[in-house]
């Protein structure tokens, strides 16, 4: 990915199938062929924890998280522990909470005390935070991207059939699945997943070549290659930088790349309200209706907005090169 963009810069002018001819003739694809499939990561996942809970309580403890983080972080302080929160983010039957340092047993603890003591939670519906230690990547193969009532396959279609399968009750998303067609020809679907794992892979080896009931199709989960992909920002919508990491201030629109967020574009692009100095004037967009502003992708330049699919850059997100 790293080498398309620079290619993009250095010939702004050419068409992107066109820079993907460079980039395949200079950067020719490794042949992987009898390689071992590599799908856990190694090593300690720090300043993170992980809390196992239902999607009713996450929804209530994210929607208070500034609450929330200001009374942990007060609590640590008062038995003089140096670890702080810093902030929550909902992950699929869990929270994740992401800290200043890795936390030791004496901040797990206080953390855990914390959260079942919020009135919007039961005792039982938290389980105890833990440190995450690796992560394992998989895919589910066998499932049709287009669903017998015409509607595409979604994460949380994946999700629910998981929610009903025993295998899966031990086991914690690290990511939302991914669904992603076979190919642009193809009516089949590519599912995505990572989940968290012990550094030798015990959870994914239970999952692996393991096979469910999709409706009345038989998915299959096989192991894929360590490659979490090119992130993209859900702040200025460029790719090879996560949102936390932006150095943008204030968000960008996907849509327009003006500075505001996407659900106020209708308020606040030029393009949707009046001006009655132009020839001819420019009536304002009236509510309910689409913007008639044809936009620009502000990493390919193609009439999509930032975060569109379609994008060259959002097919090449698990390409890093």
């Amino acid at each position: 990915m790293a080498s398309i963009l620079k290619i993009k810069e250095a010939f702004p002018a050419l068409l992107n199938k066109k820079i993907l001819e460079i980039h395949n003739a200079v950067f020719p694809e490794p042949d992987n062929k009898g390689q071992k499939v590599q799908y856990t990561t190694k090593g300690l996942f720090k300043k993170q924890t992980i809390v196992s809970t239902s999607d009713k309580i996450k929804d209530a403890i994210i929607e208070e998280a500034n609450t929330h983080i200001f009374q942990i972080n007060m609590l640590l302080k008062n038995i003089k522990l140096a670890t702080r929160a810093e902030f929550f983010r909902p992950c699929p039957g869990s929270i994740s909470i992401n800290t200043n340092s890795v936390l030791t047993a004496s901040d797990l603890n206080t953390i855990e005390r914390y959260l079942k003591s919020i009135d919007s939670a039961g005792n039982d519906e938290i389980l105890a935070p833990w440190l995450p230690q690796s992560k394992s990547y998989l895919k589910i193969t066998g499932i049709p991207y287009i669903q017998p009532n015409s509607n595409k396959l979604t994460s949380d279609d994946i999700i629910n059939t998981m929610k009903h399968l025993e295998l899966f009750e031990p086991m914690n998303f690290a990511a939302k699945p991914r669904v992603i067609k076979a190919s642009s020809k193809s009516d089949m679907a590519i599912i995505w997943f990572d989940i968290w794992d012990s550094q030798n892979g015990s959870k994914a080896k239970l999952l692996i070549n393991y096979s469910f009931n999709f409706g009345r199709y038989i998915a299959t989960i096989r192991a894929t290659n360590m490659n979490p992909g090119v992130p993209q920002c859900h702040n200025c919508w460029k790719w090879g930088h996560s949102t936390f990491l932006c150095h943008t201030h204030g968000s960008k629109c996907q849509k327009c790349n003006s500075p505001h967020k996407l659900e106020h574009h209708r308020d606040l692009a030029w393009y949707c309200k009046a001006n009655f100095k132009l020839n001819p004037p420019r009536l304002e967009t009236a509510k309910g209706k689409p913007c008639p502003y044809t936009f620009k992708c502000i990493n390919c330049k193609g009439e999509h907005m930032a975060d569109d699919n379609k994008c060259p850059f959002w097919k090449h997100r698990f390409n890093y090169d």
